[in-house]
């Protein structure tokens, strides 16, 4: 059968079968998987359901529904990011699991045949003042960190490994509660050696992000069951520890995933203390620690490491002893949060041509299998396929790219007329974007709409020297980044300069903003969500972990004064003259909503057009169906507006 040619629509135009709704829901949100006896397990967000993160299992008949009774919520707000909430008592089912609920962040213990979990700790002043994550298992106690928070603003904390009793005696007594150690004002939760008589954690204080410096902490364990002094393996000055583990052999080897050489690669640290690099390379084998306990080498029991490493994408492969390592012959250039259960690997996976997908990954065959498939799969030829590019700014420096083209099966573009293009900034900004089929980027590709994802300098991903090239100057390199990016598509006549827009949310926000401020002509339209505005305030404004972000970012207060005056987008607001549509959780604790209403009264130019929506019971990140569903029709709206054409 023939293939009908394409018709040529206006880009903008398109008919697509991805609504708002199917951008919301469509690409779930999978994370932090784990093994129940021989069962693969994650958690999900449920954007039906709140936003709600349930706890899922596939069983051994294939069938996938909640591992707990109804209603659980498995999340913890620790350093507001979260981190791991959930972890198997043991090698069997029925020992069952230890989590943290969301609403009030008390540690739970759940057991199949229970008829509701039993809870560990004590509730707090208030509900969520005591949060619980990163467990593991020492006898008949779950070691973990707990953040204590000084109010539910959580702009004071102070953070324990504690140990709380698998009875659940804890939760009426406080004080059997052990405290074990506080070496760091932030500190990841413990990793306990086989054999259970040697303990390590990483460490980091202010002005320290767990980028630039962290301590690998190691304490011997007593037989009263508690820690000794505690010593630093490796860390400090200009080195980041972003993971540790011990061997599965009772070796006494430490793994650890460092950048000493400004790279994070894989080191193993025998009882001699002495770090050495299994497999150097050039590539990242971790990443930035936004989130307490992640992890991305793991140990087999067969002494190799299943690892995740590359340079902008990323493979799952298995490192040996003698530093080989053997990708496994699949297809994504994705892999997050994975588990072992000594001999397999979980994670969650995607690539150009497929969303996030849970996978379970066996080293003996080279097999990847699908666990959790993506949910309508029916639209996804409707996502155009990014491919990586790299653009050269003034100086020759390389600016990073992924670019999403627009794409529909039974559509192109009328001949000699050049699209519109979104520049997409991610958020972090230490963060980065993925070479992966996004069910929301698909939603404006599909109607004609090119995205383009700026992996400008300071995303991770290509090695600290990248990195670095944000260190004070935000809203200066990202910036500037952005517009090497945007001349570069002009340049390769992909892009109409006059149909160009900005987007991004959080750090994301800030650079969308400052690039209006700084390049009025090179932008039409502008999504800006939950944005981080105003860097003086925001320093007494936000949470504890970002307090002193900007000291790297730029410089520290006061002595930089006057850096902060002039990298601010709010103190440049009144040279904005493109419209915008701002969108913001009145429940962020990372950027308040205060930043957001300053930017509204400092505009003052009557072509700035722009709308304000607010969403109450939403914090940093939106997790409900309906209020990311209605951030992207605001969005269209705007650019449809702002670019000149007619969404279909």
């Amino acid at each position: 059968m023939n293939t009908p040619d394409p018709t040529p629509l206006p880009y903008g135009t398109w008919p697509s079968p991805i609504g708002p709704e199917d951008a919301a829901r469509g690409d779930a949100l999978l994370e932090w998987t784990g093994f129940l006896g021989g069962d693969v397990c994650w958690t999900e967000v449920l954007p039906e359901d709140g936003g709600r993160g349930g706890l899922m299992r596939r069983s051994a008949d294939g069938t996938i529904g909640e591992l707990l009774p109804p209603g659980w919520d498995v999340r913890t707000r620790v350093i507001e990011y979260g981190g791991r909430p959930w972890l198997p008592l043991g090698d069997r089912a029925e020992d069952g699991v230890v989590f943290t609920h969301g609403p009030d962040q008390r540690a739970y213990r759940w057991r199949p045949g229970d008829a509701e979990p039993t809870p560990l700790t004590p509730p707090g002043d208030w509900p969520g003042q005591l949060r619980h994550a990163d467990f593991a298992v020492r006898g008949d106690e779950v070691w973990c960190l707990r953040e204590t928070v000084g109010d539910p603003t959580a702009r004071t904390a102070r953070r324990h490994l504690v140990a709380l009793p698998l009875d659940g005696s804890a939760a009426a007594d406080p004080a059997r509660v052990r405290e074990l150690a506080a070496s760091h004002h932030f500190m990841t939760g413990p990793r306990i050696a086989p054999g259970g008589d040697r303990v390590a954690w990483l460490g980091w204080d202010h002005p320290d992000m767990p980028w630039d410096t962290t301590h690998l902490m190691v304490a011997d364990i007593g037989p009263d069951g508690r820690p000794g002094r505690a010593v630093p393996l490796m860390g400090g000055g200009h080195e980041s520890v972003t993971q540790a583990d011990w061997a599965t052999d009772g070796s006494g080897t430490l793994y650890a995933v460092s950048d000493p050489d400004g790279w994070w690669n894989v080191h193993a640290v025998g009882r001699d203390g002495v770090p050495r690099n299994l497999c150097p390379r050039e590539e990242e084998f971790g990443e930035a620690l936004w989130r307490i306990g992640l992890r991305w080498c793991l140990p087999l029991l067969d002494g190799t490491l299943a690892v995740i490493h590359g340079v902008g994408r990323r493979a799952l492969g298995v490192l040996a002893a003698d530093g080989t390592l053997t990708d496994f012959a699949d297809d994504a250039t994705e892999w997050h949060f994975p588990a072992t259960d000594g001999r397999r690997v979980a994670a969650v996976s995607s690539s150009p041509g497929r969303r996030r997908a849970v996978v379970l990954a066996d080293p003996a065959t080279g097999t990847v299998e699908t666990v959790r498939a993506p949910a309508g799969q029916d639209t996804d030829r409707y996502a155009a396929t990014p491919h990586r590019r790299t653009y050269r700014g003034a100086a020759g420096e390389p600016v990073h790219a992924y670019v999403h083209p627009p794409h529909h099966p039974d559509h192109t573009g009328p001949e000699g007329e050049r699209p519109p293009w979104l520049v997409h900034v991610h958020g972090g900004p230490t963060s980065r974007g993925h070479l992966v089929l996004n069910q929301e980027i698909a939603f404006f590709t599909s109607r004609g709409i090119g995205v383009v994802d700026v992996q400008y300098g300071g995303s991770t991903g290509y090695g600290r020297a990248y990195r670095e090239r944000l260190r004070h100057t935000w809203g200066r390199t990202d910036v500037a980044d952005c517009a090497t990016v945007v001349r570069g598509l002009v340049a390769d006549g992909l892009a109409d300069p006059d149909r160009i827009a900005v987007r991004g949310g959080s750090a994301g926000g800030w650079t969308a903003v400052a690039a209006l401020a700084a390049d009025p002509d090179l932008y039409r339209a502008a999504a800006v969500y939950y944005p981080v505005l105003d860097p003086e305030s925001w320093r007494d404004e936000t949470h504890d972990f970002e307090s002193r972000y900007l000291d790297g970012l730029i410089g520290p207060w006061p002595a930089a004064a006057d850096r902060y005056a002039a990298q601010s987008p709010l103190a440049a607001a009144d040279r904005i003259r493109t419209p915008f549509v701002l969108l913001q959780g009145l429940d962020d604790t990372v950027c308040p909503p205060a930043q957001a209403e300053r930017l509204l009264s400092r505009v003052t130019d009557p072509r700035a057009r722009h709308t304000y929506l607010t969403f109450a019971g939403e914090g940093h990140g939106f997790r409900r169906s309906s209020t990311i569903a209605d951030s992207l029709r605001a969005e269209l709206r705007l650019y449809a507006d702002a670019l000149g054409f007619t969404p279909a």
